[in-house]
């Protein structure tokens, strides 16, 4: 179990809502990063938030981990269906 971390922080206006920044102790110590799905629930006294899946790759991340030799390049399944030129 992490090491129990607490801050104060203040509710603040994005946009035509209210965020709380969550920061990097805090952040680290839920397991928290970039693109982590989450649920966030009202309960007695507050608001709880707990992960809810993996985090969601970026294009950068997906590009980067694409390998043609390992996902094969294009495939036609039919044959020439026009003027391609090979």
């Amino acid at each position: 179990m992490a090491a129990a971390v607490s801050v104060e922080q203040t509710v603040q206006v994005w946009g035509n809502g209210l965020a709380v920044r969550i920061t990097a102790p805090v952040a680290k110590a839920a397991r928290f990063t970039r693109g982590l799905p989450i649920y966030v629930e009202v309960v007695d006294g507050g608001v709880f938030l707990r992960t809810a899946g993996k985090p969601k790759l970026t294009l950068a991340q997906k590009l980067k981990a694409f390998d043609p030799a390992v996902h094969g390049g294009e495939v036609m399944a039919a044959g020439l269906v026009g003027a391609e030129v090979f």
